[in-house]
């Protein structure tokens, strides 16, 4: 498995983090709780229209973010003394994002939901107002249950930086609670968060996190009897090309411990995970059509790609870069903020497809999502960029929400698999739709709480909080649940 994980992006472009913490041992296992499966909505930050120079910078911050998140073209995402884990830079407007709740009393946060990273962190009430306006803090002092480990927590992004420690309390996410370690950064640069964002939560596997710290999904699916089945699933929406969306809006579904057959339809096509991969949701690449054109791709291990939902666009390596845009009419290299981006025509249909493991599924991705970003009048710039793994352990390929918007992800651990699925109508009908935002909740919860002895303690707390109705829901045996919401469609990494 990889090193520290490196995270997330968002439409704007995938924004990386260095993430540097030290290690930290709270690995207690939890006790099972009655089994139960927990949906919440997501809620999808909408599209804002940007001028040229902003579309442009906006490019060249999706790339690099996304080359600083996994390390690429450098050795430094091998593990080191303190460890690096990229995050994603929530500029502009671009990410999906959820609720939760930490403290006692607990308190709500809106995060970044990363399956390509692995730790969780939250902006904290000692940071600098400048960096912080209009964000949500976390306030240690006002949690009863808040414990300071001592250890300091560190993220370096490529436009700026946040510092901290470590701490543990209580954190309660889709109707389950944890004894969770995470990051409480008190040190940010300027802007490094947009409201209402206040931090990020790891979707990807403990053996990447560089707190050491098993991540929350995992407590849970790893406590036998806890979840109905060991993973969890997303549907997201898109408004990409809705030019009247609203800074918020609905933006889809997470679900925990089950999936959601109201959004889905025909069978899941679960493909394991090969054999070494790294601690990400890994899956191999094994077909690829632009237009109905067969592309060429490597094999093995050299085919592998981190399935992301904290990265807004596709990272590939530069000959498959060329390829798919020698099959694109009147395409060429961008250059300047540009780079590593193709340019084509915006009246040009591209559509992509993608063929998984040993499926003979080919999965569309559509000519909305490809065309990522409008360069000027008459161009875009195409969704697929270069990004490198010379000299690292990063997957050569990373496909983020431009694929994932297409189909219903589910992410299993045991048997460690990912699968795709065919959205359903009740899905494609949320695409574009002017359905309220949904509000983060905080409701009774199945509580799984781990402690430094190893033991554990199974409960059931309750808050304040109004419940939230808004998008579908499976399984729900508690009233009320955290409602994930999620930020707009594209990703940016500094």
């Amino acid at each position: 498995m990889l090193s520290p994980p490196f995270s997330s992006a968002f439409p704007l472009g995938l924004l990386l983090l260095s993430l540097g913490l030290s290690g930290t041992d709270a690995r207690a296992t939890p006790s099972p709780v009655e089994p139960v499966a927990r949906t919440i909505n997501v809620l999808r930050r909408g599209n804002v229209q940007r001028s040229t120079d902003e579309a442009l910078a906006w490019l060249q911050q999706n790339r690099l973010a996304t080359h600083h998140k996994y390390g690429a073209g450098s050795s430094g995402n091998q593990k080191r003394a303190n460890g690096q884990n990229l995050l994603t830079n929530l500029q502009f407007d671009s990410a999906y994002f959820g609720s939760l709740a930490v403290g006692t009393p607990p308190a709500s946060f809106d995060v970044i939901l990363d399956t390509g990273s692995s730790d969780l962190w939250l902006a904290s009430g000692s940071s600098d107002s400048r960096s912080t306006d209009g964000i949500t803090l976390f306030e240690p002092s006002s949690s009863s249950t808040f414990t300071n480990l001592n250890q300091e927590f560190g993220i370096t992004y490529g436009s700026g930086s946040a510092q901290g420690v470590l701490g543990q309390d209580r954190v309660q996410f889709a109707g389950f609670e944890v004894n969770q370690t995470f990051g409480v950064v008190n040190q940010t640069s300027q802007q490094l968060l947009t409201k209402p964002i206040s931090g990020l939560m790891g979707l990807g596997f403990q053996s990447i996190a560089a707190s050491g710290a098993e991540p929350f999904w995992q407590s849970l699916a790893s406590t036998s009897g806890t979840l109905d089945s060991p993973l969890f699933a997303f549907q997201l929406t898109r408004f990409t090309n809705d030019t009247n969306a609203n800074q918020l809006e609905l933006g889809g579904t997470f679900t925990l411990g089950a999936t959601n057959s109201s959004l889905f339809t025909g069978d899941i096509d679960f493909q394991a995970i090969p054999d070494g991969a790294p601690g990400y949701w890994i899956q191999e690449l094994t077909g690829l059509k632009v237009n109905g054109q067969s592309i060429t791709v490597p094999t093995g291990s050299n085919a592998w790609a981190a399935i992301d939902t904290g990265t807004t666009g596709v990272g590939v390596p530069q000959d498959t870069l060329q390829a798919i845009f020698a099959a694109v009419p009147n395409s060429q290299p961008g250059s300047g903020q540009t780079e590593g981006y193709y340019i084509y025509p915006c009246s040009t249909t591209v559509t992509v497809e993608v063929n998984w493991g040993n499926s003979a599924i080919f999965w569309t991705i559509s000519a909305a999502d490809f065309a990522l970003e409008q360069v000027d009048q008459d161009n875009c710039a195409g969704a697929f960029f270069e990004i490198s793994n010379s000299g690292s352990s990063t997957p050569p390929f990373i496909f983020g929400d431009v694929f994932l918007k297409n189909v219903y992800s589910v992410f299993r651990s045991n048997p460690a698999a990912v699968g795709f699925a065919q959205l359903s109508s009740e899905s494609l009908a949320m695409n574009g739709a002017d359905d309220p935002v949904p509000s983060a909740t905080i409701g009774s919860v199945a509580s799984v709480t781990p402690t430094s002895s190893g033991t554990s303690d199974t409960d059931s707390g309750s808050g304040g909080g109004s419940s939230n109705s808004a998008g579908p829901a499976v399984a729900l045996s508690s009233s009320a649940v955290l409602i994930s919401a999620l930020l707009g469609a594209s990703v940016v990494l500094l």
